[in-house]
């Protein structure tokens, strides 16, 4: 492990902020690099999520009562054991179903909302050597309501990160238009990170993408992340989100992932199905409608033989048909039950919930370590810390290439 710059070292001038071309181009796993790559230069990684959206509620030990937090917050604050920061300042907008009409009606305050934000950016800044700020979503976003990442960058004096899909043309095009926002609120772009590059595309990318934005912008790629398949993979606990419902049993298998691009719809007599189960791959998903009662007894029948013989099988099953007309029989449950087999019951037809699966992008999770010790230990050697602390701590506004002797703190050892 790095060591640790000491707390007298020249904290970065400005705060890192990353934010996203569009959903699901893997901002948190940046930001999750990002803050372990930090937490190895600096003694305190400060971190907020300035506005957020999807939330969940935790203790706040300052105030003595429960708060509400973007689900992001919790992940950061938990995984790198921020104990020096309270939750009560580290999400200070939230915008639930009904808020963009409260803003409009007058109802929520621009200015109020703003102060909360400055508030808890002044608390999370001064316990912190560096800060690390998570936009939502585009730079966009929040729009309506006069805070969105490139308003709330430029208030707190952030620096912005823009993380973008891997290719040259479209992703150019996505970053095009949120980096002329960014322009239009004085936000300087401190670099760029494109994420799911295809392996095979790996140095173009980086090449011609790494050009475009020095000859263009005067703004250097800071990571090239090649694609990961295994980060998309859900979880079965991802699925109980998705449809809403819980495993009929194997609670203990809820982290296990599975690959939904070899999911494998189940319409074939029971023979050609015990076929599959004993040549295919073992962690394999297979989807059927709930009235199949003999696939069902198949799948548990080759469960429990291979239980009792020791050997591995991590195949899962999901029944669909909706509720109530659609059941299971009580017998069958109570089987489920008893061998404690990863079995769902999804409300849906077949081919909506294999349309919902194979088009679903799990999002990263506390509960969900094996993922997200995964993300880090993929995206961090692919970042750039010494550029992007570089940046980050320049006197200039506009140098691409800036001497070392320029940045804040001379005897750095980034």
């Amino acid at each position: 492990m790095a060591s640790k710059i000491p707390q007298l070292m020249a904290k970065p001038s400005r705060p890192i902020f990353v934010a996203a071309t569009r959903q699901h181009v893997g901002k948190t796993s940046v930001s999750l690099a990002l803050c372990a790559g930090l937490q190895k230069r600096f003694d305190k990684v400060g971190f907020l999520k300035p506005v957020g959206q999807q939330h969940l509620t935790v203790h706040s030990p300052s105030l003595n009562e429960e708060v509400r937090v973007d689900k992001d917050v919790k992940l950061i604050k938990q995984h790198f054991k921020l104990d020096h920061l309270d939750y009560a300042w580290m999400s200070p907008v939230i915008i639930p179903q009904g808020y963009t009409r409260d803003y409009v009606d007058g109802l929520v305050s621009k200015n109020a909302q703003m102060e909360s934000i400055h508030t808890a950016f002044n608390l999370q800044n001064e316990a912190s050597d560096v800060m690390l700020l998570e936009g939502t979503g585009h730079i966009g976003v929040g729009s309506c309501v006069n805070a969105n990442n490139a308003q709330v960058a430029a208030m707190t004096g952030s620096d912005m990160v823009l993380v973008a899909n891997g290719g040259l043309g479209s992703a150019y095009d996505d970053l095009s238009l949120n980096y002329n926002l960014c322009q239009a609120n004085n936000v300087r772009v401190a670099g760029v990170v494109i994420n799911k590059v295809k392996p095979d595309k790996y140095e173009q990318t980086k090449k011609y993408m790494s050009a475009l934005l020095k000859n263009n912008w005067g703004v250097p790629l800071l990571g090239c992340v090649p694609d990961k398949p295994f980060l998309g993979c859900p979880a079965l606990a991802d699925l109980e989100r998705l449809f809403n419902t819980k495993l009929l049993a194997g609670e203990q298998l809820r982290m296990r992932h599975y690959n939904v691009t070899e999911i494998n719809l189940v319409t074939t007599s029971l023979g050609r199905f015990l076929e599959n189960l004993r040549v295919k791959p073992t962690r394999t998903m297979y989807v059927t409608h709930v009235t199949r009662n003999d696939i069902i007894l198949g799948f548990l029948g080759e469960y429990q033989r291979k239980m009792a013989e020791g050997a591995e099988f991590e195949a899962a099953l999901v029944l669909c048909g909706r509720k109530p007309r659609y059941d299971l029989f009580p017998e069958l449950k109570d089987m489920i039950k008893s061998l404690n087999a990863p079995v769902l019951h999804v409300s849906k037809s077949t081919y909506k919930a294999m349309e919902m699966i194979q088009f679903f992008t799990p999002k990263l999770n506390i509960d969900d370590t094996s993922r997200v010790g995964q993300a880090i230990d993929h995206y961090e050697p692919f970042i750039d810390f010494d550029t992007l602390l570089r940046r980050t701590t320049a006197r200039s506004a506009s140098s691409f290439d800036l001497p070392d002797d320029m940045s804040v703190g001379k005897k750095k050892r980034w």
